[in-house]
């Protein structure tokens, strides 16, 4: 299962790794030639009563300033408040199901610190009708993917098979997370497999310092720790704990399930009442969505990991925006473009064309219910990070003085349009594009109207989020060969001086 982390286009983007299986990789679905098509779904009418007024129904969904959003996206709210979102993706011969669940490693105490990590791992290991062999072999006869991710603030479940194979994954998938054991002797087996997980990161130096630059920013707040935990805390981890974060964390009205694909709405809806029945409290609602008050408990800070490296990985940045801050995010992602999103943004042009000083230079934004992060990530030879780290400030403070050219903005919205649309030519992308609106937002906004969002970004927007974010104090972690904080560079120690 894979630990959620974003990667910017400036860099070759590593292929995603699975644990699903000790070794294995996760794989592209074999292609297979389906005996039908299904029938498209109609679009619903206008008048279709909204969920909100009445359980049970399907409708069109809402924007987010309430009115009705013509997005091509269809809900239904099961009692319980199992909120089910589709979008019938036209041309395509596949389904797309995920089952999320607004579970992450921020609901951990510091005691089970990658529980839910663990947790996903667990699931797949028995349920009271599959053992794990049996849960793979009924994915691989039909040539389908089924894999989890887990971030900060959700845990997703998901399988990708052709649309006629769709009940299958509905049931294995619901399967797998309503009534995983979480057995001992499979804990004992997976805590290895996390363990290994743990040393694969801490080999992978872009990695670790991706997860302590989060720790150097946000100090031992929940969204400063780990998604996968830490060797004491999984060493320490229990079947009993584990049980107990499943029954207490994993209820239906938490949960939303995602299909997007060839695939017919109200068969949809019939396929996951059918898998959640007795599940399903007519007394609950869909749970709210996660608003969160982000408490700054310590100053930004600076670490270092000491690694016997040829090269010195550096990530530095600030603390950033929330996402229900909804009018800073479009500027946000722009500056994030133009700075380090692109081969031809700033960073990239200065550090690695102009210069040669190092081969992937990036930056990237994170972001949470009620806060977030923005960061640099470079790596180089040791002898140039002093070199290198002074030059990416000075790109960072130009931007924070002088703001970016309209060139720029124009260029950077291109980038962002285009990536947008293209990143949606599958259902699976699709089925991620519902299922985390839905659950982070409880609203749906279609594709024109996000693209008519990027357009309205100003340069002088985009500028001014630049003077006010860049201007924060900064957090850096480094690993590389540095034993002690005196044998970092003078320019990294400056970053949070």
């Amino acid at each position: 299962m894979d630990v959620t982390k974003k990667k910017s286009s400036a860099r070759a983007a590593k292929p995603s790794v699975s644990t699903r299986a000790p070794g294995s990789t996760a794989r592209a679905p074999k292609t297979k030639q389906a005996s039908r098509a299904r029938t498209p779904a109609k679009t619903p009418s206008a008048d279709a009563p909204l969920l909100a007024l009445e359980q049970g129904g399907s409708s069109l969904v809402l924007a987010e300033d309430g009115s009705f959003s013509d997005t091509g996206v269809r809900r239904t709210v099961l009692p319980g408040g199992l909120r089910v979102v589709t979008e019938h993706v036209p041309g395509v011969r596949s389904a797309s199901i995920g089952v999320w669940v607004g579970v992450g490693s921020r609901d951990e105490g510091p005691t089970v610190a990658g529980a839910a990590h663990f947790l996903e791992h667990l699931l797949f290991k028995a349920t009271p009708t599959r053992t794990a062999l049996d849960i793979a072999e009924a994915v691989d006869a039909v040539g389908g993917e089924l894999n989890a991710f887990t971030a900060k603030e959700q845990t997703c479940y998901y399988a990708h098979v052709l649309d006629d194979d769709l009940p299958l994954a509905v049931d294995v998938v619901s399967d797998v997370v309503l009534n995983g054991l979480c057995r001992p002797i499979d804990v004992d087996v997976e805590r290895q497999v996390v363990l290994e997980e743990i040393s694969m990161r801490d080999d992978d130096p872009e990695d670790l310092v991706g997860d302590s630059f989060l720790t150097a920013l946000f100090g031992d707040h929940p969204i400063g720790r780990p998604v996968i935990g830490t060797v004491d805390s999984i060493e320490q981890m229990t079947a009993a704990q584990l049980r107990g974060f499943h029954l207490r964390r994993y209820r239906p009205d938490r949960m939303v399930v995602a299909v997007a694909g060839n695939i017919e709405h109200e068969h949809t809806v019939e396929l996951v009442h059918r898998a959640f029945a007795d599940r399903l409290d007519p007394l609950r609602e869909p749970a709210p969505r996660r608003e969160g008050h982000f408490r700054k408990r310590t100053s930004p800070q600076l670490q270092w990991t000491y690694r016997d490296s040829e090269q010195a990985h550096l990530v530095f940045g600030v603390r950033a925006f929330g996402r229900h801050e909804g009018h800073k995010r479009w500027p946000l992602s722009v500056l994030n473009t133009v700075l380090g999103g692109g081969l031809s943004s700033r960073l990239f042009q200065k550090i690695r064309e102009e210069r040669g000083l190092a081969y992937s230079v990036y930056s990237s934004v994170d972001t949470f219910a009620d806060t977030g992060a923005f960061s640099v990530y470079l790596g180089c030879q040791p002898e140039n990070l002093a070199e290198v780290t002074t030059l990416a400030r000075e790109v960072l403070d130009e931007v924070a003085t002088n703001g970016i050219t309209d060139a720029e903005c124009a260029r950077a919205k291109g980038s962002l349009r285009g990536g947008l649309v293209l990143g949606l030519e599958d259902s699976g992308s699709r089925m991620n594009r519902i299922g985390r609106s839905e659950l982070s937002y409880g609203n749906h906004r279609s594709v024109s109207e996000t693209l008519a969002r990027i357009d309205a970004v100003t340069t002088a927007e985009v500028s001014a989020i630049a003077r006010t974010l860049l201007a924060r104090p900064y957090a850096a972690s480094v690993a590389g060969p540095y034993r002690r904080a005196r044998d970092l560079p003078g320019a990294v120690k400056r970053l949070v001086d």
